[in-house]
């Protein structure tokens, strides 16, 4: 399902309808564990390191607006914004505010001192770039109450066959409980890039993680470009998950081939 933003805030894509929830299932994270760790034991794999999957792997072959040390910048500033604006902080200038927040929680990094470097053109064009991406979010953001528990930056690593794979996923914003009776974690990945169909699988890849990690699936899974402001909503289901473990394996089978 795809939403136009004008009519459709993004919380209201995370939220869904209530009554419409699916009962909580913790017993897909077991299978998809076991089909994932059979694929490992069943190939070679003879390097010493892992194998690292995370979700730009799924992005092979599109084209990154984000290769670029402005595009960097600029999503890393445009992420942070979100974390600014989900816990209610108001921002007078959405480009200072965001910066001067991102170093304080950072210190020196690579992308402060990337932007430190910028001469006056370039400094001038991100600054304009980011207010742009972050007036879009903002619009079209929503309300996220705090009973919703939103949780932002989150960050997995998980081990599969004995510390073969290794699986990293980083989720912009999470919300929702996985104690509930019914499937209410929801997920959201913000990008300043367009959506094309790398997407789809970014959205599985979210899914198969959070699964992975929980122990219980996700209620959906969400994608929205500050480029475009289109939002990507998928339903977590069987298929789907399926779908993410199919992902993961192709990019094994080229790796253990290599």
């Amino acid at each position: 399902m795809t939403y136009s933003l004008s009519p459709y805030p993004i919380s209201l894509a995370l939220q869904g309808d209530r009554a419409q929830r699916p009962p909580r299932d913790e017993h897909q994270a077991a299978e998809l564990r076991s089909q994932l760790n059979h694929l490992i034991a069943r190939t070679a794999h003879t390097s010493a390191s892992p194998l690292v999957v995370r979700s730009s792997s799924l992005r092979s072959g599109a084209v990154s607006f984000e290769a670029n040390p402005l595009g960097r910048a600029r999503g890393v500033l445009v992420t942070t914004a979100l974390r600014l604006l989900v816990n209610g902080v108001h921002l007078s200038d959405s480009f200072a505010d965001v910066l001067d927040a991102w170093r304080s929680a950072q210190g020196a990094s690579e992308v402060t001192q990337g932007v430190d470097q910028l001469d006056a053109d370039d400094h001038a064009r991100l600054a304009a770039d980011v207010r742009a991406h972050v007036s879009v979010l903002r619009d079209h953001l929503g309300t996220i109450p705090s009973n919703w528990r939103p949780r932002t930056a989150v960050r997995t690593r998980l081990f599969l066959g004995a510390g073969a794979l290794e699986l990293r996923d980083d989720v912009d914003l999470v919300v929702g409980s996985s104690f509930e009776n019914v499937a209410a974690i929801a997920l959201l990945d913000v990008t300043t890039s367009p959506l094309g169909i790398e997407a789809e699988r970014v959205l599985r890849y979210h899914a198969l993680v959070q699964t992975l990690r929980s122990g219980v699936v996700p209620l959906r899974t969400c994608l929205f470009s500050t480029a475009t402001g289109e939002l990507w909503s998928r339903e977590v289901d069987p298929d789907l998950l399926q779908r993410a473990v199919s992902d993961v394996a192709a990019l094994w089978s080229v790796a253990v081939a290599a």
